[in-house]
């Protein structure tokens, strides 16, 4: 194996190695903003479920606010 073909091999691996440094980081930065999105949908999740078992309570005329309100 010949200098330039060596030379052409080393550059090659460094720029794979640098690509895959790279998409590594997005990856993790990815996997990051999806638990950080998962973890707010779950928040809402439970805001609306708990939206929706008070409304499954009866109302009573003493619950309701007068019109002028």
């Amino acid at each position: 194996m010949d200098s330039d073909t060596l030379e052409r091999l080393e550059t090659r691996i460094a720029f794979l190695d640098h690509a895959n440094t790279v998409l590594s980081e997005e990856v993790l930065r990815q996997q990051r903003e999806i638990d950080t999105l998962r973890n707010r949908l779950e928040a809402l999740a439970a805001i609306v479920r708990a939206a929706q078992n008070a409304d499954a309570e009866p109302r009573t005329a003493e619950d309701e606010r007068p019109p002028h309100y």
